[in-house]
């Protein structure tokens, strides 16, 4: 089993700039940030703070930590590295990737609600 991230609309519209366009639950990762919002997580693109869907290749602000039961870190990789390639992305070691994916939520609990600021990720704090 593994703890990671799936996309969630939980706490939306804590942040006027929030949005939800993935599958509830898919997994998540964070895709590189383009040029538009390199210095801006606010940015014209939405990609310096969201989280992008594996399945659904759509992204959300939102993404909560959940165990993964059944999933081992060899399942995880192969699940990143297909859609990494199948979204154009030439990621050199996407073991590495998924590694520190899971190394960012390995100590929080199931059901904490993050956010993504271009090189931060939160906790959600204050949100109901």
């Amino acid at each position: 089993m593994v703890k990671a991230l799936v996309a969630t609309a939980a706490t939306q519209g804590f942040r006027d700039s929030d949005y939800h366009w993935c599958v509830e639950g898919e997994l998540v990762w964070i895709a590189p940030t383009c040029s538009k919002d390199r210095d801006d997580p606010d940015g014209g693109c939405g990609c310096g703070r969201g989280f992008a869907g594996l399945s659904s290749h759509r992204a959300t602000t939102t993404a909560m930590v959940r165990t993964l039961h059944g999933i081992s870190r060899e399942d995880y990789i192969m699940v990143l590295r297909s859609s990494v390639e199948e979204q154009g992305y030439d990621i050199a070691d996407v073991a590495a990737l998924a590694d520190s994916l899971l190394d960012l939520v390995a100590d929080l609990p199931d059901g904490a609600v993050l956010e993504h600021r271009l090189n931060y990720v939160q906790v959600r704090q204050g949100v109901p």
